[in-house]
């Protein structure tokens, strides 16, 4: 590794703590604000054919995952696999070079995500959802929420850096 490329040290978890708290914060706030104003299933239009506010609740995970399975079946599954990627993306954050930021930003977007979900499995045994997007007449996209969302962006900045060879040795 380039000397002018240190790993990761204690004082540069800020960002990854920074970030992956506002992941959280963003996330528990938007959800708790559908709960409170939205029934179970309702709906509020936001842009006609394109864009809904959808109240929705999956047991399972992503697509619906393993939603007809028991629920201490999903619970002991999600927290599990919640937990090894928290520990897999503290060591990660850790390998990544100070000079990567773009990678250090996705990583923590994952684990607030990552986090923002697994509290609502813990809370209610399912994930609070919300965000619906769809073109119709064409197709529906599974409903999803701020969490998602951060897991999703973050797995692209890190596809984008396979895709261009910008990982760390």
């Amino acid at each position: 590794m380039a000397q002018d490329s240190p790993k990761q040290e204690g004082s540069n978890y800020l960002l990854l703590f920074i970030v992956a708290g506002a992941v959280i914060v963003a996330d528990q706030w938007s959800k708790a604000t559908v709960l409170a104003a939205m029934p179970l299933y309702h709906s509020k239009v936001v842009v006609p054919g394109f864009f809904h506010l959808t109240h929705v609740q999956n047991p399972g995970g992503a697509f619906g995952f393993m939603a007809a399975q028991s629920p201490w079946v999903r619970k002991l599954l999600f927290s599990v696999v919640a937990t090894l990627a928290v520990g897999m993306i503290f060591y990660f954050y850790r390998q990544v070079p100070r000079s990567f930021r773009w990678l250090s930003f996705a990583l923590a977007l994952i684990l607030g995500g990552a986090v923002g979900n697994l509290i609502d499995r813990f809370r209610f045994g399912q994930v609070v959802d919300f965000l619906d997007v769809f073109i119709e007449g064409i197709g529906h996209w599974p409903t999803f929420n701020v969490a998602d969302s951060a897991i999703t962006v973050g797995i692209a900045i890190f596809v984008i850096h396979l895709i261009f060879r910008r990982l760390p040795e």
